[in-house]
């Protein structure tokens, strides 16, 4: 017992360090806002690509029409039906008869070597003649002056490559459990060093993804990441590694998406790309698990037992150890509401901690068992990471 009232006073410690760094984060983060209106000198043009795969039942009309009422005045949206089973071709072809700006292509099947959504990103770039590219997920909303906005923050300060980072909307249970989980990793994510550009970090979102063309093709084009499940993360760091001076900004306000919108979608979306967030690796993946179990599960769980042998007549040791236990979560939960009220999702939702975190490592769990058993992942129809019981080739430990 005294060894684990240790643990506890030592995993509030670092709660306490940790509300420490979320307080600093939330106190320095600045947030990009609509550039005023008649703002930046001439407009390059900025070809948007949107590769769309079984959008027909989300908000595939309201993305494209979205982009296409951009207060921009040169760009060009091409859009690529990627061998939907649904009719998002059909809701694409009919947005093209309303605004000559958007194109539609058929995609073709992927050739060997290539996913799905790199390849459809080739085929809308080979489309288009923007001097700049911008590509887009089709479930993102955009602000009227959001293209306008990034052109002239990337111009102003010298960018090759912009990506924002948006607003995350949660709406449903699960969703409102397990995305501020999400949120609380990208706030902490340190984006100062992402800008910096002697700095290898690097971070790209496929919701928003300004490049210039000329650089983006000296980094190999989508070919780069043409196997890459994690596609924008790793074009991001093909693109530093080129030289690219790139940036990431914080935009709420000019983007946003609804990643999810049930458990299942969640599960699908997660699981595919976790355990290559992770690298691949067996062992980075068993240390997160014990890392995130013995911060966010373990206190709640040694305060609730503590509690109910304080309430059985027990005293002593559990209550030594109640003391810190219940600090830990509260601190826990305290933190979790901050995250919560700067994601949009009721306050209330902090009390399901650490249900969020269970769910997440319940998710890393699935994602390297998907990949290391060979059953492979699903997602959008499509399944990955059928291969034998081994991580893709060169990743992984």
């Amino acid at each position: 017992m005294p060894f684990l009232i240790q643990i506890a006073w030592l995993i509030f410690y670092g709660w306490l360090l940790g509300a420490a760094l979320t307080l600093l984060w939330l106190a320095r983060q600045r947030f990009l806002k609509p550039a005023s209106e008649g703002a930046g000198g001439e407009a390059p043009r900025v070809s948007v690509l949107v590769p769309a795969r079984n959008e027909e039942g989300r908000v595939l009309s309201e993305c494209v029409r979205s982009i296409l009422a951009q207060d921009y005045a040169n760009f060009e949206v091409v859009a690529v039906n990627d061998r939907s089973t649904d009719a998002t071709g059909q809701v694409l072809r009919r947005l093209a008869l309303e605004d000559a700006r958007l194109r539609v292509l058929e995609g073709a099947e992927p050739p060997a070597g290539w996913l799905g959504k790199p390849y459809a990103l080739r085929q809308a770039l080979e489309a288009s003649e923007g001097e700049w590219v911008l590509s887009t997920d089709a479930d993102m909303i955009f602000h009227p002056a959001a293209l306008r906005t990034a052109v002239e923050c990337a111009r102003r300060h010298g960018s090759d490559a912009l990506t924002f980072v948006p607003h995350f909307e949660a709406l449903s249970f699960w969703e409102r459990v397990f995305v501020p989980v999400w949120v609380w990793g990208s706030m902490l994510f340190p984006l100062d060093l992402v800008n910096h550009p002697r700095s290898p970090l690097a971070m790209g979102l496929g919701g928003f993804f300004l490049m210039r063309r000329a650089v983006l093709e000296r980094a190999g084009g989508f070919a780069a990441v043409r196997d890459e499940v994690l596609d924008d993360m790793r074009l991001a760091a093909a693109l530093k590694k080129a030289g690219a001076r790139l940036r990431a900004e914080q935009a709420p306000a000019l983007v946003r998406t609804r990643m999810y919108r049930n458990l299942a979608e969640l599960w699908e979306s997660a699981a595919k790309n976790w355990f290559a967030l992770l690298g691949y690796s067996k062992a980075i993946t068993a240390a997160m698990l014990l890392w995130v179990l013995s911060v966010t599960v373990l206190p709640a769980a040694l305060a609730a037992v503590s509690l109910v042998s304080l309430l059985a007549g027990a005293g002593g040791p559990w209550r030594e150890l109640f003391v810190p236990s219940f600090a830990s979560w509260a601190v826990f939960v305290a933190l979790l509401a901050l995250v919560n009220r700067r994601a949009g999702v009721p306050v209330v939702y902090a009390l399901t901690a650490p249900l969020g975190w269970v769910l997440s490592c319940v998710v890393m769990v699935g994602s390297a068992y998907g990949v290391l058993s060979g059953r492979g992942l699903v997602w959008k129809g499509r399944r990955f990471y059928e291969t034998g019981g081994t991580p893709p080739p060169g990743r992984g430990a």
